[in-house]
């Protein structure tokens, strides 16, 4: 049975790299017509009273928080009742993204890797841009094998280095993330795309993980060896994707960095947020130079 209009639903965070990379999809197959969404507030909140969980949790009203909405598809205050909608025995992580089934009044999916998939293919008699495929066949192969080192060098590496409370795993994680930027970087010097010509998912996924980097991860997760905008090719290449239809509209800097900053009191126990450098994504780059 082919997916219908208006029975879905995608819960996400602008903060989230995973979440936001789904929204991102979304977009470029012009699907939001189909498929609401609604996002969170950036910072953690207590999800419980009583309790010590923090997590992601939803506006009482538009106004509260640009740019996140209250739920009004269940009503939840936090993305944790909607677990609990869905199973009231769950007791796995509250994560998002959630792509909720309005019909069934419960989770399709909350993995982004098979979301992004599911809204590539799944939608296309609903898509604005059906052709726009992010998983084509013929570099299916290529796109499982450059995410998987993408996705553990770089896109969980940053939280690697982050997360590290002993000096030699941070050490081994930075060295393997800037191992694989510096392949990046080379990948890109010969072609537009980290598989080609084309764009693919393999593109957006690098591409949520990059915008971060400057603002965040270099300061706040101490990716301090080089900022993406030293890298010549990666820098053009951010531009690049930041520009494409839709794409400036799920990302938001605020939501950024008010949630990493305010939403680890192990790494940053004052939540103050750096100022940062304020990059301009949408300047001129030089990618096209790969289209003859």
């Amino acid at each position: 049975i082919p997916a219908m209009a208006d029975r879905y639903h995608l819960y996400i965070s602008y903060a989230c790299p995973w979440a936001s990379r789904c929204f991102a999809t979304l977009k470029l197959k012009g699907l939001d017509h189909a498929i609401g969404v609604t996002s969170t507030k950036p910072k953690w909140e207590r999800t419980k009273e009583g309790e010590s969980h923090f997590g992601w949790t939803f506006p009482s009203s538009d106004n509260e928080e640009p740019g996140a909405q209250p739920d009004t598809i269940n009503n939840a205050k936090t993305v944790r009742e909607l677990y609990d909608i869905a199973n009231p025995n769950y007791t796995g992580k509250y994560t998002v993204p959630v792509l909720w089934d309005k019909a069934k009044k419960t989770i399709v999916n909350n993995e982004s890797s098979d979301i992004i998939r599911m809204l590539n293919s799944e939608f296309n008699h609903l898509a604005k841009r059906p052709d726009f495929d992010l998983y084509p066949r013929d570099l299916q192969a290529k796109i499982d094998e450059v995410n998987a080192w993408v996705y553990d060098s770089i896109n969980n590496g940053v939280y690697r280095c982050g997360f590290a409370t002993k000096q030699k795993p941070y050490e081994e994680a930075f060295e393997a993330l800037f191992n694989a930027l510096d392949r990046c970087e080379d990948i890109l010097s010969k072609q537009r795309y980290l598989c080609g010509n084309v764009f693919t998912e393999a593109d957006l996924r690098l591409f949520k993980t990059l915008i971060r980097f400057d603002e965040v991860y270099v300061v706040h997760f101490k990716c301090n060896k080089k900022l993406i905008r030293e890298y010549p090719n990666l820098f053009n290449f951010v531009k690049d994707v930041y520009q494409m239809d839709g794409i400036s509209d799920t990302v938001r800097m605020d939501h950024i960095k008010k949630h990493y900053y305010g939403s680890h009191p192990s790494i940053n126990p004052y939540g103050v947020i750096p100022v940062g450098s304020v990059i301009d994504y949408s300047t001129p780059h030089d990618r096209h130079k790969f289209n003859t």
